[in-house]
């Protein structure tokens, strides 16, 4: 008979055998999880975005397709092939996309929207190289048509997770339709392709920060809507059709170097005040409801645990504690660093507090670069020189740093600021001295040249680009000087010490914003095929209905099947794991008492 003593060492010894053995499925748990600098590039990385200049043939039935485009703030799907790089696509959905660009372009002479590619709308599963969507933008409000490709290249440089990016020349039904931008969506195929998994959460911020006692600052409207009247300033000071006295006496100007650099409510209305959806990142209580313009706009299906996680985040923010178990520091220096330099306003930056995405995984919130057409200076600008001296260490517009957390807490910290302005240094050395900035440039103008001159839908005359190209050279060069002088101390890095010291500015001499904008003009009358653009803002500008049309919703519900239930596969993974632990433990456990029984 076994004694009782070693009776209980096989008990011990089951028990470790137990635990080993959880160990080891723990371990083959994570396994995957590889670090994402060795990850392997997915097959569209070089497929779709490889190629200098991405070609894209759109064929559609052609009442379809018009009857799309006469409707276009519906933002309703058709279907469509769709030829990419030479390679046939068949079923893919295409739809009109965006905000205030939509609208303007609806109510213009022009057919040239920005456009959303689905590829699994129709067939599940389908994929461009593994890509489930992309977007194609359009261009509005950039004469130079690299104002948000440089944005993003930037991001890139300095290790941003930004999405990927390139030119991309659009056909319709044979037809040439013009040069576009394409853009990887924020969705699992990125997901994967940067975090290595898809149980993450991504939020596309969306608010329109206008002050007040709105809570939502959209009333009324569907998530992501402009309010009437809310648009950008024209740049150097010019009209946008909407300056009103009321405004005027709301505007505080305040000296700075050349010009004027508002603050408070911006020309068109714009708000300085603080909003409380949540765009601000500002902690106002742990209601979801308070946090609109994160949580409307999910990708996929929200839990309020999911949206609670958010919360506890920015509640940690704005009581400056615990920050690196929050937030992934580290990144957020190196966009901010990068959205700096770039003075994209229509951003977090400003009244706007939008246009960003916020990635949350396990508590932890990073951000996420998105439209910058309006960046370098297209929106809420008093004039060049306030792009070239926009402040590095207050880079907001219309607001005071209090009302943005995520960077008056990290610049705060001494430690952080100095990484940031190792950042800045960074660019600078890479993107911007020694004529970088001028040969990047050069290089683009020659890849995209002549598609710019033969662009059928254009919103500015080849004249026009050649003349921005050559502004955008200029306003680059004198931005990375600027940003030098302030890192070295020659220039105040500050919006009050540039106030006290305008002389150290650096001039912008003859340079025009209104040069690298499309704001007004075209290419003239759309000809028989329904092609060209004209004065795409002069014709009921302050007139458009910025509500929302019931395809909104498609870009939450657009599937079905995984992407709505890709945090419960996620959860799956886990349940499996946790049940097969609880497997071998109440074996071992058994088979224990077993032998106790029959010794």
């Amino acid at each position: 008979m076994i004694q009782s003593r070693r009776i209980n060492v096989i008990v011990a010894i089951s028990v470790l055998l137990s635990l080993i053995v959880s160990i080891f499925l723990v371990v083959m748990g994570n396994i995957q999880k590889e670090d994402k600098d060795t990850r392997t590039e997915p097959l569209y990385a070089s497929k779709l975005f490889g190629t200098d200049i991405i070609s894209v043939e759109i064929i559609a039935d052609e009442d379809e397709w018009q009857e799309m485009l006469e409707n276009a703030m519906n933002e309703e799907f058709i279907m469509a092939d769709v030829i990419v790089n030479g390679t046939k696509f068949e079923k893919v959905g295409i739809r009109p996309k965006g905000n205030s660009s939509l609208s303007q372009v609806a109510q213009s002479d022009s057919q040239r929207y920005s456009f959303r590619l689905q590829f699994d709308k129709y067939v599940k599963g389908q994929t461009c190289f593994g890509l489930t969507s992309f977007v194609v933008n359009n261009m509005l409000g950039d004469n130079t048509y690299m104002k948000e490709y440089i944005s993003y290249d930037l991001m890139k440089e300095i290790g941003v997770d930004a999405p990927y990016f390139g030119f991309s020349n659009i056909s319709i039904n044979g037809k040439d339709w013009g040069l576009y931008l394409a853009v990887e969506l924020y969705n699992d195929s990125y997901e994967q392709r940067v975090f290595g998994d898809t149980t993450g959460m991504l939020y596309n911020v969306k608010s329109m920060d206008m002050g007040g006692n709105n809570a939502d600052g959209n009333a009324g409207r569907m998530p992501g809507a402009v309010p009437d009247g809310a648009f950008p300033a024209a740049p150097d000071g010019g009209g946008d059709g909407n300056f009103t006295p009321d405004m005027e006496k709301n505007i505080k100007g305040e000296f700075s170097g050349e010009g004027i650099r508002f603050e408070g409510r911006q020309p068109g209305g714009m708000g300085g005040g603080r909003g409380s959806n949540g765009g601000s990142l500002e902690y106002s209580d742990d209601n979801v409801s308070s946090y609109s313009a994160i949580f409307n706009n999910v990708f996929g299906k929200g839990t309020e645990a999911d949206y609670k996680r958010v919360i506890k985040a920015l509640k940690a923010l704005n009581e400056g504690r615990d920050l690196e178990e929050y937030f992934d520091v580290d990144q957020i220096l190196r966009y901010l660093a990068a959205h700096t330099i770039v003075v994209n306003l229509d951003s977090y930056s400003s009244s706007m507090a939008q246009n960003y995405y916020i990635y949350e995984k396990d508590g932890e919130l990073t951000v996420l670069p998105w439209d910058y057409n309006l960046s370098w200076g297209g929106f809420q600008s008093g004039n060049a020189s306030d792009v070239i001296n926009f402040p590095i260490d207050t880079p907001v517009s219309g607001v005071e740093m209090s009302s943005r957390p995520l960077i008056e807490r990290l610049f705060e910290n001494e430690e952080y600021l100095s990484r940031y302005h190792e950042y800045l240094q960074e660019l600078v050395d890479k993107y911007f001295a020694d004529g970088r900035f001028e040969a990047k440039i050069n290089e683009i103008s020659a890849l995209i040249d002549e598609y710019v001159k033969n662009d059928a839908t254009a919103f500015c005359t080849y004249e026009q680009y050649k003349t921005a190209v050559s502004s955008f050279n200029l306003l680059g060069s004198l931005r990375g000087e600027s940003v030098q002088g302030q890192l070295d101390g020659t220039i105040a890095s500050t919006a009050s010490g540039q106030k006290e010291d305008p002389g150290t500015l650096i001039l912008s001499g003859d340079l025009k914003l209104s040069d690298l904008s499309s704001m007004m003009g075209g290419r003239g009358q759309r000809n028989s095929e329904g092609f060209g653009a004209q004065d795409i803002f002069t014709n009921g500008m302050n007139n458009i209905q910025a509500g929302r049309g019931p395809g909104r919703q498609q870009d939450q519900d657009i599937n079905s099947g995984f992407i709505q239930n890709r945090q419960q596969a996620g959860n799956y993974k886990y349940l499996i794991l946790a049940g097969a632990l609880m497997g071998v433990l109440v074996t071992s456990i058994l088979l224990a008492a077993r032998l106790k029984r029959n010794y």
